[in-house]
Parts: structure tokens; C-alpha cells; sequence
């Protein structure tokens, strides 16, 4: 690292720990050179997932968009925000943990919905209802005896 009140190439880390957002590293340097000391920050660059919409257009993964779902999902439902965050948490992992560079958001929609199925169930019906498009009565009644039958 370099330092930047003399330019020198020699620093030295005195002290880390993690910043106060815990996602990155906070580091205590000291120019070997000048005696100065500095802080910089290390934190984890990834390289950013797209998402492809149904019309085959693309954007950038947002975090918010599945948890604004889940949240109207879970709308007067005895659901903590604890819980949907955490369920947002493990659904991110999910789609992290498959390591590809775009994600079809029918992918991320049938994640969610299996989430949402042992969360709450009415949360599920509600946001199968949105994101599978029922037209009728009927196909909410087939996706409720298919829910049911487990």
C-alpha cells in the first residue's frame, strides 16, 4: 500500500478489524518511511449479477425488490421483520451460492416461493397469485390444493 503522504511503498498494518457495517476490514497502517499512519479499508469486490426480466431485458440484482415482495406478501400476516429479513438473507445466498453472472427472475421467483412456503402460507398464496399471474378462481383454488396436499 501506498502512502499517501510521501508516496513511500513500504507500509506496515498495525491493527484490523472489521468496519462498522461488518463488510469490509478496516486497517491501521503505518508508512515505514515517514513514520505516518493512515487507514484504509479492504473490502470484497464481486462482480455484479444481472438479472434477465421476462422480456429479455436486464438489470442489475436489487436485494430491496425481493424483500418489497415478501413484505407486501406478508402484509397483516404474524410474520416478524426478523423473519423476512432472514428469509431474504437465505434466498440471496441461494442465488450467490449457484455463482452465475445472470439469473432469470423466474429463478429468483420460484426461490422465494419455496421461502415463503414454510414461512407462511398465505404469504405463498399471495405471492403466487401475483407472480404466477392466476387469471381465475380456479387456478388459485389448484395452487391451494397442491398446498394442501403437503
Amino acid at each position: 500500500m501506498k502512502c499517501p503522504f510521501c508516496q513511500a511503498q513500504d507500509t506496515k498494518v498495525i491493527d484490523s478489524r472489521p468496519a462498522d457495517d461488518n463488510s469490509s476490514i478496516k486497517r491501521r497502517r503505518q508508512c515505514e518511511s515517514c513514520n505516518k499512519r493512515f487507514t484504509t479499508y479492504e473490502k470484497l469486490e464481486t462482480i455484479p449479477l444481472m438479472v434477465i426480466k421476462k422480456d429479455e431485458s436486464r438489470e442489475n440484482f436489487d436485494r430491496s425488490k425481493i424483500e418489497a415482495g415478501i413484505i407486501q406478501s406478508c402484509h397483516k400476516r404474524p410474520v416478524s421483520t426478523a423473519e423476512i429479513k432472514k428469509t431474504v438473507d437465505e434466498i440471496e445466498n441461494q442465488i450467490y451460492a449457484m455463482e452465475v453472472s445472470e439469473i432469470p427472475t423466474r429463478t429468483i421467483g420460484e426461490l422465494v416461493m419455496e421461502q415463503l412456503k414454510d414461512l407462511d402460507e398465505v404469504a405463498y398464496v399471495r405471492f403466487a397469485s401475483v407472480y404466477r399471474e392466476f387469471k381465475d378462481v380456479s387456478t388459485f383454488m389448484d395452487e391451494i390444493t397442491k398446498l394442501l396436499k403437503k
